[in-house]
């Protein structure tokens, strides 16, 4: 198969240097033939698809399908990862296929129904014991045998971390 920068060459060849078919086909290694073919053809761009086919997942869409929609009720750290979907499709219901095939019908298919995960986040820095990190949350837990949803308050000074850090006979010091 001639590649594009084969097929740019012969053609730069033939009608800028004016080189011949049986110099070109000699020089690329590829029959006359198919060098005749190069010249008179204009190369033809490739297309991506419209709808990329799954015919080893097809019969497990619906399955993967179910299972996303039922995470939009869910946090978001209770979600299914599409690593955990294919493990699950492995396990239960015997899929064959490949992990990669599972992860693209997945990211597409989270993006349709609104699952798709959130942009990159900058981290910030600030001076040691200057300031903290705050933050609420809510956290789904189980007491006395129900379900109940708790806000929480957590509050984290950078200076936790910058000891983390130190070796220890450091952190015994005073700043």
């Amino acid at each position: 198969m001639i590649t594009v920068e084969q097929y740019e060459y012969v053609r730069v060849g033939s009608r800028v240097y004016g080189k011949s078919i049986r110099e070109l086909s000699r020089e690329t290694g590829h029959s006359r033939n198919t060098i005749r073919k190069v010249l008179r053809d204009e190369y033809k761009v490739y297309k991506s698809r419209d709808n990329q086919p799954y015919p080893v997942l097809d019969p497990y869409k619906a399955i993967i399908d179910q299972w996303l929609k039922k995470d939009k009720d869910r946090p978001k750290k209770q979600r299914h990862t599409a690593r955990r979907i294919y493990n699950r499709l492995v396990e239960e219901e015997g899929y064959q296929g490949s992990e990669s095939t599972v992860r693209r019908y997945v990211r597409q298919a989270k993006a349709l129904f609104g699952l798709k995960r959130s942009g990159a986040f900058i981290p910030l820095v600030p001076d040691v014991g200057q300031e903290a990190e705050v933050d609420w949350g809510q956290a789904n837990v189980i007491i006395g045998g129900h379900m109940e949803a708790c806000k929480f308050f957590c509050m984290r000074s950078i200076w936790q971390d910058f000891c983390s850090i130190l070796p220890c006979r450091e952190t015994a010091m005073s700043f």
